[in-house]
């Protein structure tokens, strides 16, 4: 096993997984710690090391709202339990799992982002543990990245230091990891030119600006995006955080320094982490994406949709149960108001599919609803087939039935146990369907990974259900219910409607 390997700054040492066909290397520093002049800075090149780098530990989790503290925070339940998770701004590390037993393997690997509003999260959480994607012969990278305020701060000093990186650090984080992968990952048995990257919830989001980024042409060639990619039909809508300028978040930026009690750049930079992390979190700020037209260069979904993009396969989804939208009225003459407005001549044929003549607000706002990420993939792989995109799209909705006290659906991330196959770290009582269900969409996702199609095998050498690829003729999902099945049924019909009136107005 590689248990020892070397690398661009010097020798590292991994530990046996739980599995000793596996080897993890912890803590793996892929860029300089973003500290004093590197806060707020584009990530720099790490520095080599004498001796060799013992890997044995996750690094501490980027600055945040410490995990498992308010009790009434649903995930901290599920798996941000640990309020004594060492924190640090010194936080640019990554985390490999291989099953290689020598450097020239050549297997595929897969680059994962966590989520969490790009406010927090971290690559330590219990769901994110690789080794069972490793034993199916991948290697899996998990990449931490800077979060909120210290990732994606924007101000006129920023701008005027480094026009071409004035923002978006969190981002470019990322993507320093993807690079240091492509350098480095051969090291580990692993293909430099077979890399996926993936992502959930923000971290998804995170896929899709790595996707509509042309400075990373080459850098992989699959992505898979799950959660992430959002369309609101009723408001504005989109990844978390998206759409907003340069010049708006600089202004933000010197409103916020106000706050902090600082006149200049410099003086901010001598804060404490800590002083500043806490004085961020009582500012009660959203910090995310920005178009800053160096690196994020628009909407993301509206680039995917005009296919300005890397032409790479994807897979993409969502649970059933999460991010419905409704219109924002409060009695059936808005809502009639609001039809014309938006629909035109074809709003009687909207009314009616919400069944508007019923009188009941309620159960017209009910039939109204749409989940907004089904809405959004089905847009996309409208695009995808009109617009003559050659890659395929792969469509899954997770949709089993989740067990505990609190009868919780399919809740938004809720598929992270069964992608990672890491069901029996949590809490729930999950039961033998529900690990067969964990098997089949890991088998479906390594596959994926390996050749960007997602069909293949059982471990006991019999087909998984075929999985084709979304066009505008084939519009139908993979149904991860309790197995997975691919259904061939169109979208409902209010759904229809929705993407057929988003492609008449464009």
């Amino acid at each position: 096993m590689l248990r020892k390997v070397k690398i661009e700054n010097g020798i590292i040492q991994g530990l046996p997984a739980a599995d000793p066909r596996i080897t993890t290397f912890k803590g793996i520093p892929f860029a300089a710690p973003p500290v004093g002049q590197n806060r707020w800075h584009a990530p720099q090149p790490a520095q080599n090391w004498e001796g060799t780098l013992k890997a044995f530990e996750f690094a501490p989790i980027s600055m945040q709202a410490t995990p498992g503290l308010n009790k009434d925070d649903f995930y901290a339940r599920e798996w941000h339990v640990d309020p004594d998770v060492p924190m640090d701004e010194d936080n640019l590390y990554l985390n490999i799992w291989t099953p290689a037993s020598s450097s020239d393997e050549n297997l595929p690997v897969y680059v994962w982002f966590f989520g969490g509003a790009f406010q927090y999260g971290y690559t330590s959480e219990m769901e994110f543990d690789g080794e069972r994607l490793a034993r199916r012969g991948a290697i899996i990278v998990t990449v931490n990245y800077r979060l909120n305020s210290f990732g994606f701060l924007a101000h006129p000093e920023l701008t005027a230091e480094a026009p071409g990186a004035p923002t978006n650090f969190g981002l470019l984080d990322q993507q320093a990891g993807i690079k240091w992968v492509k350098r480095n990952i051969a090291s580990f048995g692993g293909d430099p030119d077979n890399i996926t990257i993936g992502g959930q919830s923000a971290g998804g989001g995170s896929v899709m600006h790595h996707l509509t980024a042309p400075q990373n042409k080459g850098l992989f060639n699959k992505a898979v995006i799950l959660s992430g990619i959002f369309a609101n039909v009723y408001g504005s809508g989109g990844i978390p955080g998206s759409g907003r300028t340069l010049s708006q978040v600089e202004n933000e930026g010197v409103t916020f320094f106000d706050f902090l009690g600082v006149s200049s750049l410099a003086e901010a930079r001598e804060l404490d982490g800590e002083e500043l992390r806490q004085k961020a979190l009582e500012y009660k700020s959203f910090w995310g994406p920005v178009i800053d037209k160096q690196f994020v260069m628009g909407n993301a979904l509206t680039l995917f949709l005009e296919n300005k993009r890397l032409m790479v396969p994807v897979l993409l989804g969502h649970t059933s149960d999460e991010f419905y939208s409704k219109p924002n009225v409060d009695s059936l003459d808005e809502f009639k108001k609001m039809a014309i407005e938006r629909f035109g001549s074809d709003a009687d044929d909207y009314l009616n599919l919400c069944q508007f003549e019923s009188g009941n607000l309620n159960d017209v706002l009910s039939n109204a609803s749409v989940r907004t990420i089904e809405y959004a993939i089905r847009i996309a792989g409208q695009a995808n087939s009109d617009r003559g995109a050659e890659m395929p799209l792969y469509y899954y909705n997770f949709d089993p039935e989740i067990p505990g006290w609190d009868n919780p659906g399919t809740f938004h991330s809720a598929d992270l146990w069964f992608f990672f196959e890491t069901l029996a770290k949590g809490w729930r009582p999950f039961t033998g369907k529900h690990y067969d269900l964990a098997r089949q969409m890991s088998n479906y996702l390594v596959n994926f990974i390996s050749s960007g199609n997602p069909n293949g095998k059982e471990t006991n050498e019999e087909d998984m259900p075929e999985w084709e690829p979304y066009t505008a003729e084939a519009t139908y999902a993979m149904v991860f219910g309790d197995t997975a099945k691919f259904l061939k049924e169109q979208p409902d019909e209010l759904m229809a409607f929705l993407v057929k009136q988003y492609f008449k107005k464009d």
